[in-house]
């Protein structure tokens, strides 16, 4: 710490930096000390796009064509207001004055213009005028006073306090300039006012060359991006970040074929990137951007490159950067070890086309191959299992715990089910669908073909990751795993050993598991990358990626409300064991019972005695529906919607008056996932199985019965509710799509015209057998 002997003073320079005593330091003319240099030491930057939120103060520059409309005249005050309004304690480093002023001259001139034409003429020509060009520096002193004051009415709308300070670069150079520039702007962000700086284009001197950017210690300020960089690591501010017209940094010139938008820039990376020209309006194009943001990074602010502009993310684009969702381009010193998520769902996209490119056989080697590490490598993996579970004990819930927990049997069940999935994977991608003879020599096949690149998210289940790797494997699709950090040391191990199985034959990179910080929400925006985004786990999760999912299809299911209708033809002991274990063999499953449907002439009868003493032996607690406790005197407690998915050891008991008043009642109820009806009629029950529009519908079978394994399929990617091809639990056929084949001889469209030589036939061709044993 640097010691001061003085007087306190309120305009002390050294004052933010020094212990205060009893004389000024300003009075010892004679006496040397010490310079504190006010710019930011080299701290370190915010390493990954989660840490953003921890950004307490925050310099946003707003680039020319955000604050000008596209007349590169005025403001766009609706942008401005929508960034505003989102205000965190921040700096803003302003352009727009001399778009703003070359609006204001424009209209000065064609007014004077117009004035002395009407003397000498008598005449308003104004179509024959010609405006002449307008200098920057007049333009910028003419809209100066307009901008700010137009900021002023902005804030005063959210009652906040602006303040203007213009700047050159000579105020950087002199040091006395410097350090009454930082003292300002540090007391007016103690104030809890917001400083709206721009560079004083009225007088400003043309840039010299080559002299921006040379270090960390230089940096000239030719334009509002060197501006807002110099004054981020002066102010010391967490996080800079640079609006403009584009999405962020591009590795090409935007709207070029083949431009991919950069999510994270490294310091090395200038080489890998083409850059176009500037923006249209502006001293700087994106270059300087990256040369400036590069320079705050290294002075230790975090730095993100986005648009500003788009109307629809405008409004809260500095929100969505300062929670960590990928919007632009961010500045990272930190490298990470692996491939980054885009690059991971490319690796998989060409290794999921080389395993559709093996023989069936190959594919299915691979999957018996992976069954069998599940069984020789059981210590290693129940040891890293051991581990999760260790680590979750103190924050996960006991239903959550046991579907972390891996044991001996699930090992083994997972083996069994995965030499299933081996055995039914001769015949799934490439078989004929249909074959027919569009004309002579011109013959139509539909095939089935893999979707691409599958995205799976699960929650707690490592047993997942086998299971789901297997089925994409299968149907020769690219796989992207996602699983709940819980469970991080399984699924490393068993990705590795899933990898190990794909390698006999070369196809190491078909199936991949992102270990990087990516959000739900950020990887349901990678459309262009992924076909199908299949999620598992809780009613939540599957809501939040239905909602966040951009352009990708979602197959899955958001709830699991299974009905049990009990007819009053039902078996007594029938309803009583499929009953408890549709309900109490594992209550947080999605094919668990949540609602219990009664026949109404039930009630007060053994039947319904035995079924109440049975749910309370398992500790259910019962949820009366509206009908239901209209009977009681004494009822439990009424359900607060008949919509409800408990996922624990309760239910809803409601009455209804027949098999068709309980297919309408789920109808508007239930969720189309799994009902169940119990009854000895065989008409009533045909009637209850060919009536119900659900994915899974039963006879005197319990809802636990809705599984992939338990159907024969080896194991499922999850359970779909949707109305479209793959419906129910989801197996290898849910997991392929068609395309078709047409091989004709210089067959062209007119031929079948009617004054053409040829005929369409449509004549249906026999499916050739495909040899599966």
């Amino acid at each position: 710490p640097l010691l001061c002997i003085c007087r306190p003073h309120s305009s002390c320079l050294l004052a933010p930096n020094l212990v205060l005593r009893n004389t000024c330091a300003r009075g010892w003319s004679n006496i040397p000390f010490i310079t504190v240099p006010l710019s930011r030491t080299h701290g370190k930057s915010f390493a990954h796009r989660s840490e953003l939120k921890h950004a307490k103060r925050i310099a946003v520059k707003l680039g020319s064509a955000v604050v000008t409309r596209g007349d590169e005249c005025g403001l766009a005050l609706g942008r401005l207001a929508s960034i505003v309004e989102q205000g965190r304690e921040m700096m803003i480093v302003t352009s727009g004055a001399v778009a703003f002023g070359k609006q204001r001259l424009r209209h000065e001139i064609l007014l004077s213009q117009s004035v002395r034409q009407a003397l000498h003429s008598g005449q308003n020509q104004l179509k024959d005028m010609a405006i002449p060009v307008l200098e920057a520096r007049a333009c910028a002193a003419a809209g100066q006073s307009g901008l700010m004051a137009l900021y002023e009415a902005m804030f005063t709308q959210y009652s906040i306090c602006a303040a203007q300070i213009l700047v050159t670069n000579l105020d950087f150079h002199d040091e006395q300039k410097r350090r009454n520039l930082n003292g300002t702007l540090h007391e007016l962000l103690r104030m809890n006012i917001v400083p709206i700086i721009n560079t004083n284009d009225a007088v400003v001197p043309p840039p010299e060359p080559n002299s921006d950017l040379q270090g960390v210690n230089v940096i000239s300020v030719k334009d509002n991006d060197s501006l807002a960089a110099r004054l981020a690591v002066e102010m010391k501010t967490d996080l800079l970040i640079i609006l403009s017209d584009v999405e962020g940094l591009f590795d090409s010139p935007p709207g070029s074929d083949d431009a991919k938008l950069i999510d994270i820039f490294y310091p090395g990376d200038q080489q890998s990137v083409t850059f176009g020209n500037k923006s249209r309006v502006g001293m700087g194009g994106m270059e300087a951007k990256v040369k400036a943001a590069l320079w705050a990074l290294q002075g230790g602010t975090s730095v993100v490159i986005a648009n500003g502009t788009h109307p629809k993310i405008s409004g809260h684009v500095i929100t969505d950067i300062v929670e960590g969702k990928k919007v632009g381009t961010f500045f990272s010193e930190v490298k990470p070890a692996g491939p980054t998520v885009e690059q991971q769902a490319e690796m998989a996209r060409a290794g999921g086309r080389s395993l559709a490119a093996l023989q069936p056989e190959q594919r299915a080697e691979i999957i018996y191959h992976l069954a069998d590490l599940l069984t020789d490598q059981r210590e290693e993996i129940l040891q890293a299992n051991r581990k999760d579970l260790e680590e979750a004990e103190r924050r996960l819930a006991l239903p959550l715990l046991k579907r972390l927990s891996l044991s001996t049997s699930k090992l083994n069940s997972l083996a069994i089910g995965l030499r299933q999935i081996a055995a039914s994977s001769q015949d799934s991608v490439g078989r004929v669908l249909r074959r027919t003879r569009i004309a002579k020599d011109l013959e139509l096949e539909q095939v089935t073909v893999p979707i691409g690149v599958l995205l799976v998210i699960f929650e707690s289940r490592p047993d997942c990751l086998p299971q789901v790797s297997a089925l994409a494997i299968a149907s020769g699709n690219g796989l992207l795993l996602k699983g709940g950090k819980e469970a991080s040391y399984s699924n490393q191990l068993l990705h590795h050993l899933t990898q190990e199985a794909l390698s006999i034959h070369g196809v190491k990179d078909a199936v991949q598991l992102v270990n990087t910080r990516e959000e739900v929400e950020d990887l349901c925006r990678l459309d262009k990358l992924i076909d199908l985004i299949i999620p598992r786990g809780s009613s939540q999760l599957v809501r939040d990626i239905q909602k966040a999912a951009k352009g990708i299809p979602v197959m899955g299911h958001s709830e699991g409300i299974c009905h049990v209708y009990v007819d009053l033809e039902a078996s007594v002991e029938k309803v009583t064991r499929i009953v408890r274990d549709s309900k109490c063999e594992y209550p947080a499953a999605c094919n668990a019972l949540e609602t219990l449907l009664i026949h109404r002439d039930l009630l007060r009868t053994p039947v319904f005695d035995q079924i109440i003493d049975m749910l309370r032996v398992e500790q259910v607690k019962i949820h009366a529906g509206p009908k239901f406790a209209s009977y009681l005197t004494f009822s439990p407690s009424e359900v607060k919607s008949l919509r409800t998915e408990y996922g624990d050891l309760e239910c809803c008991i409601e009455v209804v008056d027949s098999a068709q008043d309980a297919v309408e009642h789920i109808h508007k109820y239930g969720s189309s996932h799994t009902d169940v009806i119990i009854t000895e009629n065989e008409k009533t029950a045909e009637f209850f199985l060919q009536h119900l529009d659900s994915a899974c519908v039963f006879w005197n079978a319990s809802t636990r019965f809705s599984d992939g394994y338990r159907f024969g399929l080896g194991a499922e990617v999850g359970i779909s509710t949707s109305r479209i091809h793959a419906r129910g639990p989801v197996g290898i056929e849910g997991l392929l799509t068609t395309k078709w084949l047409l091989r004709g001889q210089n067959h062209i469209v007119s031929d079948f015209s009617e004054q053409g030589s040829m005929k369409f036939l449509h004549e249906n061709l026999p499916i050739p057998q495909r040899n599966t044993n």
